[in-house]
């Protein structure tokens, strides 16, 4: 093969690859780019498009700017935490409460490759206005879950619970809280706070539920 050839083989063999780069390759170069204080709101769009092995005007193909690559990051980890707790609420064996199971699977992200809940507790923090409404729409999300399941848990014990709604939003708020504070510990660390939260959690629910109770008798 002539040089003139072998140099179009691999001008066409990049443009495949340029081709081939998709928005779920743009998220995963920012990813890769966090260190352990850097938020995905500071990347510049030459970074990211470097990371992902292509010009700084393709980036434009898949996003309007850092902005909206940032937001769809923020949507992507609460869809795939949210999964990752469902799987493993479907898990629990009969010695183990779905409180401790799904603190645990919600700490156990803090490590995971994907940097999900990173992401997540740290444009809660430092991201722009529109970063943290994103986040607060994931928040959202994970309180209507678990007022829904409050509400079925009721049908089913017949145990009330005063304002589920309100006491969703006590548990994730508090679960999210406590999760910022095991991402500055070494995993090993977490197993006192990981205890620490289940207990405030079920004291929570106790209070909750001893409210719906009072409540009940009130309106008797």
């Amino acid at each position: 093969m002539s040089i003139r050839a072998r140099r179009s083989t691999k001008k066409t063999d990049s443009g495949r690859q340029r081709r081939q780069v998709t928005e779920q390759d743009l998220m995963d170069a920012a990813v890769r780019l966090l260190g352990d204080h850097r938020s995905v709101s500071t990347l510049s769009l030459r970074e990211i498009a470097r990371e992902a092995g292509i010009a700084p005007n393709s980036f434009y193909r898949y996003f309007r700017d850092v902005d909206e690559l940032t937001v769809a990051l923020i949507d992507q980890a609460g869809r795939a935490l949210r999964g990752i707790i469902r799987e493993a609420r479907q898990r629990l064996s009969m010695e183990r409460s779905a409180i401790r199971t799904s603190v645990e699977a919600f700490m156990e992200q803090l490590d995971a490759d994907e940097k999900y809940l990173q992401v997540l507790l740290r444009e809660m923090s430092t991201g722009s206005d529109a970063f943290r409404e994103a986040v607060e729409n994931e928040l959202t999300y994970f309180e209507d879950e678990l007022r829904d399941e409050l509400e079925r848990m009721e049908k089913l014990t017949g145990h009330a619970t005063y304002e589920p709604a309100l006491t969703a939003k006590a548990i994730t708020r508090l679960v999210v809280a406590m999760g910022a504070n095991a991402a500055n510990l070494p995993k090993d660390s977490r197993a006192a706070l990981i205890d620490q939260t289940v207990v405030m959690i079920r004291m929570i629910m106790e209070g909750s539920q001893s409210l719906a109770k009072k409540h009940r008798r009130s309106a008797k």
